[in-house]
């Protein structure tokens, strides 16, 4: 590329005076680290490496993957990537550190979204590395493009390591408005030493196919409790520190904001378990407190509130205006996975008030590291496949929940939702098993819906739930079937009293859902429960009564109750030969239940050793 930007040329001019009268000829390619190039790298002092501030805790394969890079004899472009808060900064200087350790020159340079400031510093880097004055004045007098001359000089050099640290605005690293990956700006992979950016654009496409991304993860619970261990290590156990960092969501700085008020003497609460129990209602002041001075892109790094707002305001930045209401609506839904069919443009339209497209929300799924979104996966014998999933970070869900976003309401989102979801819903159950995947999916996200629905449509929804549930069911699905018949009692019970009809079926069938997941003992007692009720409000020989007999006999003979169980099958089937008749389909049901009943006490019977049988 040749030729520049005037600002650019003139900083050349400027440089050149500032070059060091040591930095004559470079080595040739081939003659490795030179103590010369390492001390001029030390006496930079803007550009050392920022001194450890912890123990770097829960990244040793990342640290592993980034010593063998930064002290191997190869070149190239590394990406380190995540969300705002996670800590990229850290395995960075980690890893630069022991590139010093080993002989090499080491640059660290602090991104400040400026061009030219990153021009400058690159150029002095190049200087300090030996780049001769002819080449400085060929970029002077046009001849060249400044960049070119850069990075043709550090092409030639090993043994550099450069950190160019919080690169978060990748479309301003110039010259130009190129994505870094078209590699004709200032980050470039064609170096003989290394280049280390540190980002929270996770997109491949940002920084190209030949850059080493090095994507990272919250951390997991023993390594988070291992950080708040360190800052507070009178807090409390490793167990109650591990609670703390999952509920955190092994989000680093928020890890970093615990331990430090954790540590402090004049603190409210002093132990992991307190502070965890204290989130649920003080989340706002303890991890999610405003800053005076959030404006400042450096404060803003450092406060969990105001972290991801970076990132948000770079996607506004970037023309997707929709991105931060699209998190805001995902922040409204439970803190579960939500599934991809289920996140539409409609929906954000709906929510917003504003035209949105598959543009705006694959910007918000994908960019800067906010939520992930697994791929699909086969399920079983690869019949069906799981539908896509939407995760939102746990700490990123509770923090964009705080405020709406410009021209957005609650009341507005929760509409469009709960019309999205009811919508979501029909689709799903009319899907067969196709729609298993979706419906697991969706399960999570219901109950609110169904505490939102006002009186005059709670019949509606609750019977759309009840369909939904035996969809579970067909599905083994039988935890999410559970969540949604409790749900479906406890608004019943609300709503239409403990006596009503539908709250009786609603109890017997949250009662058969405890057995599906081997909670037999509360089957029983739930059921046992429903029999009182149904005997007192409905009668001995009403339907409902004999098979809530029915459900209580089945759940005491899952207990092993074998007599007991068979002697409630017997009273039932005499009932409904006296009530229906012989041969009606519901005596011939009992007459079967009371066989299995009896076959099974038989069985019990002929385990027991001898001394055990009973005497004649």
């Amino acid at each position: 590329m040749i030729g520049g930007t005037a600002g650019l040329l003139g900083l050349a001019v400027s440089l050149i005076a500032l070059r060091s009268p040591t930095a004559t000829a470079p080595p040739v390619a081939d003659s490795g680290p030179d103590g010369q190039w390492v001390r001029a790298a030390a006496a930079h002092a803007s550009y050392r490496v920022p001194t450890a501030q912890a123990t770097v805790r829960g990244r040793d394969r990342e640290l592993a993957d980034l010593q063998g890079l930064t002290t191997g004899r190869g070149g190239g472009l590394v990406v380190i990537s995540g969300t705002g808060g996670l800590g990229k900064t850290t395995p960075a200087a980690q890893a630069a550190r022991q590139a010093q350790a080993q002989g090499r020159a080491v640059f660290w340079v602090r991104w400040q979204d400026d061009t030219t400031r990153l021009a400058h510093d690159l150029t002095r880097i190049a200087q300090a590395l030996g780049l001769p004055e002819t080449r400085l004045n060929d970029a002077q007098s046009g001849q060249a493009a400044l960049v070119d001359v850069v990075w043709e000089h550090l092409a030639a050099i090993r043994g550099w390591v450069i950190v160019v640290d919080n690169a978060d605005t990748p479309r301003d690293l110039g010259p130009g408005s190129e994505h870094p990956g078209a590699y004709r700006g200032w980050v470039r992979p064609d170096g003989a030493g290394l280049l280390l950016v540190t980002t929270r654009d996770t997109a491949r496409t940002t920084w190209g196919p030949e850059a080493r991304l090095v994507p990272l993860e919250p951390l997991d619970p023993g390594a988070s409790a291992a950080v708040l261990r360190d800052a507070a290590p009178s807090a409390g156990t490793a167990e109650e520190a591990a609670a703390l960092g999952e509920r955190l969501g092994g989000h680093a700085l928020a890890l970093d904001t615990a331990g430090r008020y954790l540590a402090s003497p004049t603190s409210r609460y002093r132990t992991f378990t307190a502070y965890r129990h204290a989130l649920v209602t003080e989340f706002d002041d303890l991890v999610g407190a405003a800053h005076p001075r959030a404006a400042d892109p450096e404060v803003a790094r450092t406060v969990v509130r105001h972290t991801f707002d970076l990132s948000l305001a770079q996607l506004h930045n970037d023309g997707y205006i929709l991105a931060r209401p699209a998190l805001f609506l995902l922040a409204l839904l439970a803190p579960a996975p939500v599934p991809r069919s289920f996140f539409t443009p409609a929906l954000l339209t709906d929510a917003t008030g504003q035209q949105a497209t598959a543009a705006e929300l694959d910007a918000a799924l994908h960019q800067y590291g906010l939520i992930t979104t697994p791929s699909l996966e086969p399920v079983g014998d690869g019949e069906a496949f799981r539908d896509g999933q939407i995760v939102l970070h746990p700490l990123v869900q509770d923090v964009i929940a705080l405020t709406a976003p410009s021209g957005t309401d609650h009341a507005t989102c929760h509409t469009a939702l709960d019309t999205h979801l009811t919508q979501t819903v029909h689709d799903t159950t009319s899907a067969g098993r196709a729609g298993w995947p979706t419906a697991r999916l969706l399960t999570p996200h219901l109950p609110p819906l169904h505490h939102r629905t006002p009186p005059t449509d709670l019949t509606t929804t609750r019977n759309l739930l009840d369909t939904l549930s035996r969809t579970l069911r067909n599905a083994g699905a039988a935890a999410e079937e559970h969540l949604l018949r409790q749900s479906i009692l406890d608004t019943d019970t609300d709503h239409l009293g403990a006596d009503h009809p539908d709250t009786l079926a609603g109890r017997s069938d949250l009662a058969n859902a405890h057995n599906a997941l081997g909670r037999y003992q509360e089957a029983a007692d739930l059921h046992q429960q429903n029999l009182t009720t149904c005997e007192r409000v409905l009668g001995p020989d009403h339907p409902g009564t004999l098979t809530s007999r029915s459900d209580l006999a089945n759940a005491l003979s899952s207990l092993g109750r074998r007599q007991e169980a068979a002697d409630l099958h017997q009273q039932n089937l005499a009932d409904r030969e006296r009530i229906l008749g012989p041969n009606h389909p519901h005596t011939l049901t009992s007459r079967s239940n009371l066989e299995t009943a009896r076959a099974a006490l038989a069985r019990t019977r002929q385990r027991r050793l001898p001394w055990q049988r009973p005497q004649r």
